[in-house]
């Protein structure tokens, strides 16, 4: 199935390891250009040698409001266009609620919630005006229902999801859509201890029904279908990516 994809741009945020940079390369597979983003564009370097006339690494700190706005500038000048905003970057801190300072919350909102608002904004000045584009916010499972020791994440993810349906419903009649996508485990550095651990894999294997976390890989087919035309009728949705461990099959 041809998605359309070829010469369309796209910002990833979060590029430079596990689904953003799954997403990215997904992009560049099916003939996008793309902006990838992080905070280290060091493990984005092959991506960018592969195929330097598509992929702009950029290092981009995500609680620099003005550098993350600074982004569509970057994509627009380097490749003339910009069609897709993936808003993917974000930090998980464990730890009892009582004991995390506000402080920290603060910081997980700034990377998980607003700068996600603030690329949107930026980029939504331009895709509002061409009359088409897709923003897709990458959240989580956790966003769905809250989990202990992830009080913070939790409650950035959320709120993203929320921030997805209602700016979706604003834009879904000047030609943009706005989804989001919640992944549930994947097999990623931020899964690190619980991959180490045999003990600690088999009881989180136990709560997925299809008793096995994601590969990275599996996120690249439904951004690309988000991305691409073939999803022009859905906005506001949120596809729920994790083997059945929401639906408790």
């Amino acid at each position: 199935m041809d998605l359309q994809l070829s010469g369309r741009a796209a910002i990833v945020t979060g590029a430079s390891r596990g689904l953003g940079r799954a997403i990215a390369a997904a992009y560049v597979a099916e003939g996008m250009s793309v902006v990838a983003a992080a905070r280290s564009t060091t493990d984005l370097a092959d991506l960018a040698r592969k195929d330097p006339d598509r992929v702009a690494a950029v290092t981009c700190d995500m609680t620099d409001r003005a550098a993350v706005a600074g982004l569509v500038d970057v994509t627009l000048e380097r490749f003339g266009r910009l069609d897709v905003v993936v808003n993917n970057a974000g930090i998980a801190p464990a730890g009892a609620f009582a004991d995390m300072p506000v402080s920290r919350w603060d910081e997980v909102f700034a990377v998980n919630l607003f700068a996600p608002v603030v690329l949107t904004q930026a980029a939504g000045a331009h895709l509002l005006a061409q009359g088409s584009g897709k923003v897709i916010n990458v959240a989580s499972t956790s966003g769905l229902r809250g989990k202990p020791t992830l009080a913070a994440y939790s409650s950035s993810k959320g709120a993203m999801l929320r921030f997805t349906e209602a700016v979706a419903g604003e834009w879904a009649r000047k030609g943009v859509q706005v989804n989001a996508i919640a992944p549930g485990a994947f097999a990623t550095d931020a899964q690190a201890a619980v991959l180490e651990s045999p003990e600690m894999l088999e009881r989180r294997l136990r709560k997925i029904p299809t008793g096995r976390m994601g590969e990275v890989d599996e996120i690249g087919p439904l951004a690309c279908y988000l991305a691409s035309p073939a999803s022009d009728f859905v906005t506001g949705a949120v596809y729920v990516i994790d083997g059945g461990e929401s639906s408790k099959l």
